[in-house]
């Protein structure tokens, strides 16, 4: 109605997701990209997750046109459905025949089946197999289970079937949940969706009129561009109404420019006929969560308010950190930032007492500094951490740095030692802080003399699996260890293999020690590719009471 009023060839503000609209922040650049990577993965599940209205379907619209010419793509947008209904709309979407034989409905089985046939013979002619399921918080825990179950079908070199979950923040404390704990250990990439910040809302209107077709200038004056993010909250879908409304009653009223007055009025119409007038969610604070999760408030978990962020693990690390199997050189962590913040005070260990909310830590309360990190983490091993050359001091001392940016939570569990934290707020510099104490629930952080509890459901909103740690080297081992199985490496660790086997820890009838290191990782739930690295060596260092620093209980 008032595209022509204002120069424009069509609506620039629908909430249908057309892709043209798209705008690419860096927030929504990234997501996109771990969509495009999960796609080249190894298979699994990748996830995407983010508020009402920021752009997850359309993203997801945008990634189905760039997905590349060798791949089948099954895309179920209602998953509200039963075992047998999402195993039959995956077949239906791959165009798989179920044959079903004998009295009844057709069962599981009748369609695994053929699905499993349909995903070699994709695998063998070199197509990829994609799932995309929208609106996934809506899954119920038997069908996550179920598409577990679907990810065990694989050849002896990749899994058959990559899985992508797009969903509400909800999507993510589901997945928490310890009876869904072996789906969790499988997502290989995960990225949370923030809003868009105040710059980058006013760069999502102008990029939605220019595409309309608008050549002049801006209709919407500085203060109403200000009040359409302070309203908005930097949701995209809430953006779009607010400014389709401001846009309609700038029109009716004759105003080629849109004042803060017309955004407030179109405001109180929108929302309140939307029924939106509630607090908006996009930066909920994980005091919330907390009230939710645990049923108390943690004044602290106020420090990590407004702190929404997408993470990318893929369950316990591989020995290079990566997601590959194949053994990579680990990269020295980087350190190049000044102590700009001075030394911090020593660590001490005593009983975590959240503040009172009068008393809450602000972000920067956290270590500003990689550097300063590591010197904490250094001081938890009762050794000096130079600045700059952190991983070479720690070398000199017996010990090596180990970084990855794909831990899990129940990868932090498994490893149980003290490590660096890389802490994320959209729109600032990251921050870090040392994981010192974990629990079924909850964990610790510290920076300095200052201790945090927080419910895990509240770190993974504000932590995306960048990690690193030490770890102590084998007698007689001088230089970094990338696979630890000749030398006085190989030789200690092969004893220390056969005194767990002894004991009972390991599988008698291993005899080798590529057997031994396989059948190790196997019960540590370590990729078995057999090479002995930093995360096997880590977890035969635990196995056989190595003095390391352990993480506290809770």
């Amino acid at each position: 109605m008032y595209a022509d009023f204002f120069g424009l060839k069509q609506s620039p503000f629908s909430i249908a997701p057309d892709p043209r609209y798209l705008f690419m922040s860096e927030r929504h650049r990234e997501a996109l990209a771990h969509l495009l990577y999960g796609v080249q993965g190894g298979g699994g599940f990748v996830l995407l997750t983010g508020e009402i209205g920021t752009g997850k379907t359309t993203i997801c619209r945008c990634f189905l046109e760039q997905t590349p010419e060798n791949c089948r793509v099954a895309y179920i947008f209602n998953p509200k459905l039963t075992v047998v209904e999402l195993l039959r709309t995956v077949c239906d979407e791959f165009g798989v025949v179920v044959n079903h034989q004998g009295p009844g409905e057709a069962t599981a089985k009748d369609h695994i089946d053929p699905l499993n046939t349909f995903l070699l013979a994709a695998h063998a002619a070199g197509q990829h197999a994609v799932l995309i399921i929208d609106e996934a918080q809506n899954l119920s825990a038997d069908v996550l289970e179920q598409l577990r179950l679907l990810t065990n079908l694989e050849t002896n070199t990749r899994k058959l079937l990559q899985i992508i979950l797009i969903g509400q923040p909800e999507l993510r404390h589901l997945l928490a949940r310890p009876e869904l704990e072996q789906l969790a250990q499988r997502v290989i990439a995960r990225f949370h969706l923030d809003a868009l910040d105040e710059a980058e809302t006013r760069q999502y209107i102008q990029h939605r009129m220019d595409v309309a077709g608008l050549h002049g200038p801006l209709p919407f004056t500085r203060d109403a561009l200000r009040r359409i993010h302070s309203l908005t909250a930097g949701v995209p879908r809430r953006i779009n109404l607010l400014c389709d409304r401001a846009l309609l009653g700038a029109y009716a009223s004759g105003q080629h420019r849109v004042e803060r007055a017309v955004v407030d009025k179109a405001a109180s119409e929108v929302f309140d006929t939307l029924k939106a007038s509630a607090p908006i969610r996009p930066h909920r604070p994980l005091a919330s969560l907390a009230l939710l999760a645990a049923g108390a408030v943690s004044g602290a978990l106020l420090l990590f308010a407004a702190m929404q962020v997408g993470k990318h693990p893929a369950g316990l690390a591989t020995e290079s950190g990566a997601s590959s199997s194949a053994p990579a050189p680990l990269q020295p962590a980087m350190a190049a930032a000044a102590l700009a913040d001075g030394p911090t005070a020593p660590a001490t260990l005593r009983e975590v007492e959240p503040p009172p909310l009068a008393e809450v830590p602000a972000f920067s309360d956290l270590l500003r500094s990689e550097t300063l990190a590591w010197h904490a983490l250094g001081r938890s091993w009762n050794q000096p951490i130079e600045p700059g050359e952190p991983c070479a001091t720690a070398l000199k001392n017996g010990l090596q740095c180990y970084r990855t940016g794909r831990m899990t939570l129940h990868g932090l569990r498994q490893l149980g030692r003290p490590g660096i934290l890389t802490l994320r707020l959209p729109g600032q510099p990251p921050a870090w802080a040392l994981l010192v104490a974990m629990g079924a629930d909850s964990a610790v952080l510290q920076a300095g003399e200052r201790r945090w509890q927080l419910p895990l459901t509240g770190l993974a909103d504000i932590w995306r699996g960048d990690y690193a740690t030490l770890w102590r080297l084998p007698p007689g081992q001088s230089s970094r260890l990338v696979d630890g199985r000749q030398g006085l490496a190989g030789e200690w660790l092969n004893a220390q293999l056969g005194i767990l086997q002894r004991d009972g820890q390991l599988a008698p009838g291993a005899a080798s020690l590529d057997a031994r290191v396989q059948a190790f990782q196997r019960a540590h739930g370590i990729d078995a590719d057999g090479l002995a690295g930093p995360v096997t060596y880590m977890q035969v260092n635990r196995a056989s009471g190595v003095d390391e620093p352990h993480l506290q209980p809770l």
